[in-house]
């Protein structure tokens, strides 16, 4: 076995089992059914209609907004995407803390850098607001409700394509 076969064993005895870790998070909160994965057989996704460069783009988060208390209630929310928000509310949301950080909210809500994408003409523009939907765990609320409404507002936004950037 060469240096980089050796390593690349190294790198596998150490993967975590990120869907047992899951089951056993809730399992160990009282949860008597297993999380159910979201499977969607049937996409609801489309062809584009127009070029990329004339299509009106808007950001959907799993971050939260940033409140003067620190925490926002979880739900949907439709946000101004100027001025960029400083921050959004992470700490209590379910991300890996121990590979990334969320101290660069570019690398979540990357709003500045759209806009720059417009003005090369790479997106038509930028929506003028964005979308939050923090994890819930319930494919259920994910499909009857969250998703409705966040489509609800891209509709009223004549939005053409949404960006999904989970934490």
């Amino acid at each position: 076995m060469d240096k980089d076969e050796q390593s690349d064993a190294g790198a596998r005895k150490y993967d975590v089992g990120y869907m047992q870790r899951t089951r056993e998070f809730y399992s160990a909160q009282g949860y008597t059914n297993h999380y159910q994965w979201a499977k969607n057989t049937d996409s609801p996704f489309t062809a584009l209609t127009k070029p990329l460069k004339d299509c009106k783009l808007a950001v959907i988060t799993t971050s939260m907004p940033d409140t003067d208390q620190g925490r926002a209630q979880r739900g949907v929310y439709a946000l101004p995407s100027r001025p960029y928000p400083n921050s959004m509310y992470t700490a209590e949301l379910s991300w890996h803390k121990g590979a990334t950080h969320t101290d660069d909210i570019g690398s979540f809500l990357p709003l500045r850098a759209l806009d720059a994408a417009a003005d090369e003409g790479l997106i038509g523009a930028l929506s003028e607001r964005f979308y939050t939907v923090p994890t819930d765990y319930s494919k259920r609320n994910t499909d009857e409700v969250d998703a409705p409404e966040i489509l609800r507002l891209c509709r009223e936004d004549g939005v053409d394509i949404a960006l999904l950037v989970p934490l």
